[in-house]
């Protein structure tokens, strides 16, 4: 694998160990349960986050939050018609 196969799977795996620090976080809990989500990046270059183990009460938690639909984007409004020149 060359390097830069290297760097961008271990950028998209650390974007996402982050964005589920995050979301571990904000279900409120400690950092002994998020502190061990690692990146990793195989031997040819997919990106994966490692979890690790975790206590059933965490696991509970986060199986919750998944079942939780997300709340939909808004739909952009759409742009007015431009008025015609005459």
């Amino acid at each position: 694998m060359d390097m830069d196969t290297y760097r961008a799977g271990r950028r998209q795996a650390t974007d996402a160990a982050e964005a589920i620090r995050a979301a571990l976080a904000g279900l409120g809990l400690p950092e002994r349960v998020w502190g061990s989500v690692r990146p990793m990046v195989t031997h040819n270059g997919k990106a994966h986050v490692h979890i690790g183990m975790v206590r059933a009460d965490a696991a509970e938690k986060m199986a919750e939050a998944m079942k939780t639909p997300a709340e939909p984007e808004p739909e952009p409004e759409p742009e007015p018609e431009p008025e015609p020149v005459e």
